[in-house]
């Protein structure tokens, strides 16, 4: 009975002084900061004159705000350090364009899928195409350290035993892709959705062939009995993902960069050295009263009539904006041909353009589908709304209604909405080129990403939308 007593008084003091830690996700949002280790990379996290952007920097920045917390990204130029600092639960987790492969899963566990991707052989334009590994050699091949292409290399080399490369370590894999540009490099091996991005402004950047299927990437947590976090960010991926949200971020980022072939791009570019700075001031005196970026104005422009003053369609349209009479009467235009009145006048219509789109669609969906009515007419693009509400899609965004679209060349579906038949695909065409002709001018504008330090915590500000 004594020693019974005695461990019923003992037993409240024993449980005091072993208190049980709160779950992580609670630790931290009474700390109010998420740790999160990144690579700064056109695919993650970038930084230019315009801010900050990159698709891992929105998805993060989306699941730090559900938390109530704020974002602090840790960048490294390292690839072999991004790993190993999770697994040490020096961070929270790591967002930085990872493949979820078995062999890493011993190091990190990974959350569902949010993008799927290839690894792609990739050489320069002017230079033999390999048309299977082993032609690679004899030529300069390197590969960046800790990514998990060099675990496809060592798979394939059971099958190819001469095949040779080099690792390189404190190296970018854009500043790799970038020497093989240059032809210092003859071959590196890069995620599909980093080479789309790159083709964009280096259209002569050429793919080989894919070295793999499609792989997830994946944030990466530590092994860790606290699944807190991990279960928080597992839910909101999911959500990301049912309510279409996911599939609009991953549109801003990839949707439209292949509208555009290598020649089309190789012309574009000439002529923004050629034609364009004839135009800029016109432009941005334009963007100075309407409030709209000139260098979307210059692509819609561009899109237009390739910016030239004296351009004739032939129902009648002319000018650099290509305006009608009728709209170049209601705005104020004398002289369609002059560049500075047409510049001015279509930038003006643009704005009465997007008047007609609901108020509830947010932006860039609400001009995207301004500029696709514009060209199509505004009762075809209400039918591609229909038809879009009709299948269960969401007819305010316009990743949703682009598909939809050109479906009105179709008799099954343009007999059953109210203004018949249209030429869909053309409107879709007509919006992705001047995203694609935006992305090059504001690339070309800020001419290079703003470089940030090896390690360098960077707090997150609101997220690019347009």
């Amino acid at each position: 009975m004594a020693i019974r007593f005695l461990i019923s008084c003992m037993l409240p003091l024993i449980l005091a002084s072993c208190s049980i830690p709160d779950p992580l996700v609670d630790r931290i949002k009474e700390s109010g900061k998420l740790r999160v280790i990144t690579r700064h990379n056109p695919t993650t996290f970038f930084r230019n004159r315009n801010g900050t952007r990159g698709l891992e920097y929105e998805l993060v920045s989306l699941f730090a705000k559900k938390l109530g917390v704020e974002p602090v990204f840790i960048l490294t130029k390292s690839f072999e350090q991004i790993l190993p600092t999770v697994a040490r639960g020096d961070v929270h987790f790591g967002a930085a364009g990872l493949i979820a492969t078995h062999s890493r899963e011993k190091i990190v566990r990974f959350t569902r899928s949010y993008q799927s991707v290839t690894q792609q052989l990739v050489y320069r334009d002017g230079t033999q195409k390999p048309e299977q590994i082993i032609d690679t050699l004899g030529g300069t091949f390197e590969v960046i350290a800790g990514r998990s292409h060099v675990e496809r290399l060592q798979e394939l080399k059971h099958d190819y035993p001469d095949l040779e490369w080099t690792t390189k370590s404190e190296i970018s894999s854009d500043e790799l892709i970038t020497l093989v540009i240059e032809q210092i490099v003859d071959y590196t091996v890069c995620n599909s959705n980093e080479v789309v991005l790159k083709r964009r402004f280096h259209p002569e950047l050429k793919v080989a062939f894919d070295l793999s299927e499609q792989l997830p990437l994946a944030w990466a947590f530590p092994h860790a009995e606290d699944d807190s976090l991990f279960d928080a960010a597992q839910s909101f991926l999911e959500e990301l993902e049912q309510s279409g949200e996911l599939k609009r971020i991953l549109d801003r980022y990839y949707g439209y960069v292949e509208s555009l072939g290598a020649l089309d791009t190789q012309r574009f570019r000439q002529h923004m050295v050629q034609r364009l700075p004839n135009f800029t001031a016109h432009f941005k005196q334009a963007a100075l009263e309407t409030g709209l970026d000139w260098r979307l104005l210059a692509a819609i422009g561009y899109q237009e009539s390739h910016w030239d003053p004296t351009a004739v369609s032939p129902t009648g349209v002319e000018g650099i904006m290509m305006l009608t009479k009728a709209a170049a009467k209601d705005l104020g235009v004398i002289s369609r041909t002059d560049p500075k009145q047409s510049i001015l006048g279509g930038s003006r219509y643009i704005l009465l353009v997007k008047e007609k789109i609901p108020d509830r669609i947010p932006e860039p969906d609400r001009l995207w589908m301004a500029l696709a009515g514009y060209n199509i007419g505004f009762g075809h693009l209400e039918d591609a709304r229909i038809l879009t509400e009709r299948y269960g899609e969401d007819p305010d965004k316009w990743v949703d209604v682009k598909k939809y679209l050109p479906l009105l060349s179709q008799k099954k579906y343009y007999t059953t909405v109210k203004h018949g038949k249209a030429r869909g695909k053309e409107p879709v065409s007509y919006v992705e080129n001047i995203r694609s002709y935006y992305d090059l001018l504001v690339w070309d504008d800020t001419n290079q990403d703003i470089p940030v330090a090896k390690g360098t915590p960077l707090p997150s500000i609101s997220p690019v939308t347009l």
